[in-house]
């Protein structure tokens, strides 16, 4: 039987190329999003779905009982920014964003637990490497991956040993294929900066038969950028 696995934002960007990949792989691909995905691909089976919303979740997890009657791979990848001065940040604004990018997870983790206990399933997280380093007016965006990151070990543990669970955290990722200037790949020491195909190769092996002894970890993507020193001139 083939493995199924649910991705969550997969209208675009690091969604759209972890469906691709698993599809690519063999993997029957559930994908939920609020959007209408950019570019369908007409192996995933798209639903609609508010992965912040806990009715909507577990409708979500009812479709694929009824229709799969298995999952194998969670990958909680939805998410959503604000950035405002914290002055002008509304407690609305803030919850939006906790309520999506981290609240959806916990949602879509207690839903699904039972089948993915039942196939020794996995959960890969899609937090930031903005849950250790920010730029200004992104309060509510840095908490919601830094909750994120310890949220996914605290699954790792309640779950195991019947689930994994691993969080991927990735740097600048290149997600709209902008023209990029030299000064933006070279300040990587990676030599470039990423794309949405680097992570969704992370998140095939952290979901495949190869990395069954990794549970509770953050695997930082960034083309090296959290361990560059820098300087000011």
């Amino acid at each position: 039987m083939a493995r199924v696995a649910l991705v969550t934002g997969v209208a675009h960007g690091i969604g759209a190329a972890i469906a691709e990949r698993l599809s690519n792989d063999g993997w029957q691909v559930v994908g939920a999003d609020l959007a209408d995905p950019e570019q369908p691909l007409p192996q995933v089976q798209y639903e609609h779905a508010d992965v912040s919303d806990e009715t909507q979740v577990i409708a979500l997890l009812n479709v694929i009982r009824e229709r799969h009657g298995a999952l194998n791979a969670l990958i909680s990848n939805a998410g959503t920014m604000v950035r405002k001065r914290l002055t002008d940040l509304t407690l609305d604004e803030w919850h939006h964003v906790i309520d999506t990018n981290l609240t959806s997870t916990f949602l879509l983790a207690r839903a699904s637990a039972d089948l993915l206990s039942a196939a020794h399933g996995a959960i890969v997280t899609i937090a930031s490497t903005r849950a250790r380093m920010s730029e200004p007016d992104t309060e509510s965006y840095a908490a919601s991956k830094g909750g994120l990151v310890a949220l996914t070990h605290a699954l790792a543990i309640s779950l195991g040993p019947g689930v994994r669970a691993n969080c991927v955290s990735p740097g600048w990722i290149n997600v709209r294929g902008e023209d990029l200037r030299p000064i933006d790949h070279d300040q990587h020491p990676a030599g470039r900066v990423g794309r949405p195909e680097d992570v969704a190769a992370l998140v095939a092996w952290l979901v495949g038969p190869e990395s069954t002894f990794v549970t509770g970890a953050e695997f930082v993507i960034d083309g090296g950028m959290t361990r560059k020193m820098i300087y000011a001139d």
